[in-house]
This record gives C-alpha cells, structure tokens and sequence, in this order.
C-alpha cells in the first residue's frame, strides 16, 4: 500500500485509506462535550483499532468548575502505546507534549506543534503516529480538582501499514551541577575544556534504529548576579551507533543547535525553529525554545544519545526540562516512571530562591 505525504502538490492523488475520528463529543446529542477527568485518575480517551496512523491531535482543558489553576500543564500527564504495548511510548506533561514548558501556555506555531488562542490553550500535534494494531492514549490528572478534558484525535485507517517505525516522546527534568562559582566569570562563563561529553544534559539515550526528529527545552535559570549571566554557551553533542568522543554532529553551542545566533532573547517562531520564551534581563529566569528535525531527521541504526552542555564545560547548575521526539522500531528502552507532581512544577519566578524549596523541588 503507498501512503501519499500532505505536500500541497499530492492533494489530487487518490488516497486508499478512511479518515476516522475519536473525540469528547457528547454521545446524548447534549453539549457536554468533555471527559470528566478526576484528581489521581488514568483515563483511556480513545483506543484504536486495526492499522492505521494518528494524523492530528487537539485539545483542551480546564477546571471543572472553571476556576484557573496554576501549572495544569505540568500537572497532567499524556501517555500513548501502540500495538498491544504494556509500556509507553510517549510520556510527558501535556503542556510540554506539545511544545512549551514551565507549566504555562503561550500562543506559538510550528510545523508539528502549536498553541493557539485563547492563550496558548489550544493544543494542537501534526506528527504522524503510525500503528499496526491498536493505538491508546490515555490521560493521567495530577490536578487539585476535577477538569474537563477535550479532544479530537484524527486518523487515517488502513488495511495494513508498511513501516515498523513507532513515534516516541520523552520528558525529562534535571537540576544541573555544575561547578562552584567561587571563582571569576569569565572561568565560569568560558573556563575549562570537555572532551568526553560525559556530564552533558541528556535529552535521549535508546537502543534501536530510527530518526530523532526534534526537541524542545526549556531552562529555568537559577543564578542571580549581575555579571554576565548567558546560560546557553553549551554545545550540542549527538552520539550515533555508540561512537565516542568527538561525536559526527557535534555542534558550536546552544543557541546555534537551535538555529538562532548571538545570544538571544528575541521571541520568534518558525516551522522548525524557535524561541517561545526569551527570558529576563541579563538572561534571567525562564526560556523555551525547539528544534524540529522534520526536513533534516537525525537517523541511527544501533543507538542514539543526544545531549547538550549545561553552560560551557557544563559549568552552570540550571533547572532543565526537555521533550525529544523520534521514531524507532520496537522494542526501545522501557521508560521510568515520570516525577511525581511535586517534582515537575516549575520553581519560582523570584530569584534567589529559598534553598531548601529548591531542594524539595528537586528531591528525588
């Protein structure tokens, strides 16, 4: 069976497929469009059946009583398995799921993800999620209250699929050590060489063979001074096939993986690149960019490891939170259990910070 693309110059092609629809409609005929969703609960929004692929992902959520609660989209977590799997694929916030951290939502668009209005809350996914068999997501509440959940999920049904490639999502949340300050800036900001990769932030590290196809990070930082207080002087470092150090794409430092340059701060949006959060003065408190590698996707055959330096030579301790997306046969690595909710929450704004709430926040 040939599946056709979504180039505008393939829309008058035939197309042996079904397109096929899962959603929160109200089944009476009434307008409760939504699931109740309840503090603690894991709910099946739609299972899936027969080969197929995923095309589009909408939703939406808030309070049952429509009362705003702070840092929801930290707070619930998404989760999808494709054919008969027990262990997720994907598994993350939802907010950071599509595309933005810190707990917060801020209109954006990319090619693959995108918050829109009203706010941002208006989660959106054009990824293709392909499955032979069945495919289930389910939502899991963290919430203090109950929450209405809306969704559409779009597929395209088929009688069978040609690919055995799954897609995967992953999030990950480190405080990053890095070393003691008690020395110049520009040691801190420039000093010392890394030649192994080895104390790099990790966004993936599986075993198969696939392509990793994009990230977003978001970095909180934690250093209060009026010197010079860059974050981003790390370079990017992608090990493929278990090579060592220098990895065949190693890059020339943070801003420039993301397709940026000299520092920035200014927010913009681009389908494969962006800056959603530029930060405060001096680079302070809180960013959120991507990367998405859809015309140039990053393919491995044994394993891939994909890391950033924390600040160059990873000297900074910040607090770092990533999604990487990619696709790989099955089986991969069996992801851990995600942080429990008073682990994901963002710190404070306010710097600096009560030590020992940033030692509960990071307590595990």
């Amino acid at each position: 069976m040939t599946f056709l693309g979504t180039s505008m110059r393939d829309l008058y092609r035939e197309r042996d497929a079904k397109r096929k629809r899962a959603s929160s409609y109200d089944t009476t005929g009434g307008n409760r469009d939504y699931f109740a969703i309840h503090p603690g609960e894991k709910v099946d929004i739609c299972e899936l059946t027969g080969a197929g692929c995923i095309t589009h992902i909408w939703m939406t959520m808030a309070p049952l009583h429509d009362d705003i609660e702070a840092f929801l989209h930290r707070k619930v977590v998404i989760r999808m398995y494709w054919d008969g799997e027990t262990s997720p694929s994907v598994q993350a916030p939802i907010g950071d799921f599509f595309g933005m951290g810190h707990g917060i939502t801020k209109n954006f668009w990319s090619a693959p993800l995108q918050m829109s209005p009203e706010d941002g809350r208006s989660l959106n996914c054009f990824f293709s999620m392909p499955f032979a068999n069945n495919a289930r997501i389910e939502i899991e509440s963290n919430a203090d209250a109950p929450i209405k959940f809306y969704f559409y999920v779009d597929y395209e049904q088929y009688q069978e699929i040609d690919s055995d490639l799954r897609f995967h999502a992953l999030w990950r949340r480190e405080r990053t050590q890095g070393v003691d300050e008690n020395i110049s800036n520009a040691l801190y900001s420039f000093g010392g060489k890394n030649t192994t990769g080895e104390q790099n932030y990790v966004l993936l590290d599986t075993i198969g063979k696939g392509h990793y196809v994009g990230c977003n990070l978001n970095i909180h930082n934690l250093r209060f001074t009026q010197e010079w207080n860059w974050y981003g002087e790390g370079d990017d470092m992608i090990f493929i096939d278990g090579e060592p150090w220098p990895p065949s794409l190693h890059g020339t430092g943070m801003e420039d993986y993301f397709n940026t340059a000299w520092c920035p701060q200014q927010e913009q949006n681009t389908p494969y690149h962006g800056i959603i959060l530029g930060g405060g003065p001096n680079w302070s408190g809180k960013i959120s960019a991507y990367r998405y590698h859809i015309q140039d996707p990053i393919m491995f055959d044994q394993s891939i490891k994909v890391t950033i330096e924390h600040g160059h030579n990873n000297n900074r301790s910040d607090d770092y939170a990533s999604t990487a997306y990619w696709y790989q046969t099955k089986p991969g690595c069996d992801f851990a259990p995600i942080l429990p909710v008073k682990n994901r929450l963002p710190l404070p704004d306010t710097l600096p910070f009560n030590p020992e709430d940033m030692k509960k926040c990071f307590d595990y």
